[in-house]
């Protein structure tokens, strides 16, 4: 009996850790996402293809300017950030702050420590290892994390940024 209240005492205690260890990647509005780098030429273009580099998509003040948006594109609620993961995988995320919560306070990228910031609040971000998960600030005390994009291979050779 003292063995199986032991084992209950250990899962509760783990299941504790686990749930106080969430982070909170939900926190920007839903809105809607849909970048078509679906061609060879597009993607060579504006994709990215190795680590460190980096893209930003902000489509109410056309960055990147060379980009042709559509009236089917959107870029979420802050802006795209277009990373990719230290497996050379494309990754995104919306470029505005959770801390913030303000469209037009985003989260600017530093090739060198492959991480974001918020220069407002100063929180920190891995999004090459660690989902946009915070490393420091407001963000890592508040468990705040940046809200992820979906990029799909599309099968004529690039990607698609999707909500």
């Amino acid at each position: 009996m003292k063995t199986l209240i032991e084992i209950l005492a250990a899962i509760l205690s783990a299941t504790a850790v686990l749930s106080c260890s969430h982070v909170d990647d939900d926190r920007i509005p839903a809105v809607g996402v849909n970048i078509a780098l679906d061609n060879p030429g597009y993607w060579n273009t504006f994709g990215v293809h190795a680590l460190g580099q980096y893209r930003y998509f902000i489509k109410n003040e056309g960055i990147p300017s060379e980009f042709h948006y559509t009236a089917l594109t959107f870029t979420g609620f802050g802006g795209v950030l277009l990373v990719t993961d230290i497996y050379n995988q494309p990754l995104a995320y919306d470029l505005a702050c959770p801390v913030e919560m303000k469209p037009t306070v985003r989260i600017s990228y530093n090739p060198d420590n492959l991480r974001a910031r918020c220069s407002s609040c100063g929180s920190e971000y891995d999004v090459s290892e660690f989902n946009g998960s915070p490393v420091s600030g407001a963000a890592y005390e508040k468990k705040y994390g940046l809200r992820r994009y979906r990029v799909i291979p599309s099968s004529s050779g690039g990607y698609n940024i999707v909500f």
